[in-house]
């Protein structure tokens, strides 16, 4: 046992330029130092009281650094970073139905789920990102995939109502979706949701299994949702309901929605999410790409709804830039509510932070950097020429900050990314795979 006065035990002293906590919000804490033992943030504290209290087995210093928590991209498919450019400049149901969904009838396999996370995984990584609300078919290769390289994920259970390479029926969909889940209900760094693809795809009765089995199972609901207008006529051309309506009647519009997209929504709908606690993501660059609306960012946040951001996927965006969505966010919330101070910096680094956290349920773990939460942190280097002079730190992380600044990564503790290299992944052999599926499917695009 020590004696009185010894230097307390911890294996990572992380030392900063700045603080930026999340939590209190719009704080910044200038020369601290973020102590972590056992993968848990256990001390923030002024880097000279840190070094007096600490006996730490590694100590990195990044004097022009910003720390912060990791970011979380709410919504995004992994897998198809492996359709990155393949279908530009399209609109939504033509990008979807005339090349997405034919492309993925011939490839989806466990290797292309694999391959894809894996890359995905790696630019994640070099752009700040350390936890992801995945949504795709094959989710048990997802879980091991993520696993396997310590990133933290909430991994979608799909339904949808028509074959896929993951299953054939209903039945198998949820039977699957069990199974996966059983898996993995106790793994500290992998989580599941029920992913059903969107109202237009999935029945009322399959929506009622789902809900039934998320409140018993304890998990979210992630959603497309009201991501077009399109989407909302039909509804109500075909079943005199919208959308959003329809969910609500099932019972489904509530502290467990994660509702993606939202870019045509009236007052009342906007007052129903903060009612009942839904959550809402926000994928800003996507919606702009595919034309397919603006989300009433500033409304939603005004009514207290939890704001998330996404990249959506790579086929639709086209990269996992969180910095990127991030400052996309902040900047058209301004244009759409007409008001230049709607959706500031600090409001728009939460809702890439802890609003993901949220999200995804993770909120108790990640998201903000305090004592009893993960080690799940973020050096962003300061000092460079984009980002200088330095006025105001968390304006210039929203406004000014690229990826490549980003130079550190850890998640539970553990480094992933150091000193812009990643730590434990073969980039090498990532490009390879990566060019390998590049020739398998344009050469399926040039036969069809």
């Amino acid at each position: 046992m020590a004696g009185e006065g010894a230097p307390e035990r911890c294996d990572l002293l992380i030392e900063a330029g700045w603080v930026v906590p999340v939590e209190p919000h719009g704080v910044v804490l200038a020369d601290h130092a973020v102590a972590v033992r056992d993968g848990g943030i256990v001390a923030l504290l002024p880097r000279a009281e840190a070094r007096a209290r600490f006996a730490a087995g590694e100590v990195v210093s990044r004097p022009d650094g910003v720390l912060i928590p990791g970011l979380v991209n709410a919504h995004t498919h992994n897998p198809m970073t492996l359709l990155r450019g393949v279908a530009d400049d399209l609109p939504l149901q033509e990008w979807l139905q005339g090349h997405i969904w034919p492309i993925e009838a011939a490839v989806i396999a466990p290797d292309f789920v694999a391959d894809g996370i894996e890359l995905a995984i790696a630019e994640m990584l070099r752009g700040g990102t350390t936890c992801c609300n995945e949504n795709y078919f094959f989710p048990d290769v997802q879980a091991a995939t993520y696993k396997r390289h310590g990133f933290r994920a909430r991994v979608g259970l799909p339904v949808i109502d028509f074959p896929t390479a993951w299953a054939k029926g209903d039945d198998e969909y949820f039977d699957k979706a069990g199974e996966v889940h059983d898996q993995w209900r106790d793994d500290p760094l992998v989580a599941t949701a029920f992913a059903p693809h969107a109202p237009y795809t999935v029945s009322d009765a399959n929506f009622e299994r789902i809900r039934m089995l998320a409140d018993q199972l304890d998990v979210p609901v992630h959603l497309h949702l009201h991501e077009t207008a399109h989407e909302v006529e039909e509804a109500q051309r075909t079943a005199g309901q919208r959308p959003i309506a329809r969910m609500d009647r099932l019972g489904l519009v509530n502290d467990r929605l994660v509702a993606v997209h939202m870019t045509q929504l009236t007052n009342g709908e906007i007052a129903l999410c903060a009612q009942r606690g839904a959550t809402v993501v926000h994928c800003p660059e996507s919606n702009l790409k595919l034309a397919s609306g603006f989300s009433p960012v500033a409304e939603l946040a005004r009514v207290g709804v939890v704001l998330a951001i996404g990249t959506d996927g790579c086929a639709s965006n086209n990269d996992l830039d969180m910095f990127g969505e991030t400052r996309t966010a902040a900047l058209l919330a301004k244009a759409v509510a007409r008001d230049a101070a709607a959706f500031d910096a600090a409001s728009a680094l939460r809702a890439a932070t802890l609003g993901g956290a949220r999200a995804v349920g993770f909120e108790d773990r990640i998201g903000s950097i305090e004592p009893g939460k993960q080690a799940d942190l973020v050096v962003v280097d300061m000092a460079q020429l984009e980002t200088q002079p330095l006025h105001h730190v968390v304006s210039q992380l929203v406004y000014a900050t690229g990826r490549h600044q980003v130079t550190d990564a850890w998640i539970a503790g553990r480094a992933k990314l150091r000193e812009r290299r990643l730590v434990d992944m073969d980039e090498a052999a990532i490009m390879a795979r990566a060019r390998q599926w590049r020739q398998r499917i344009a050469g399926i695009e040039q036969t069809r």
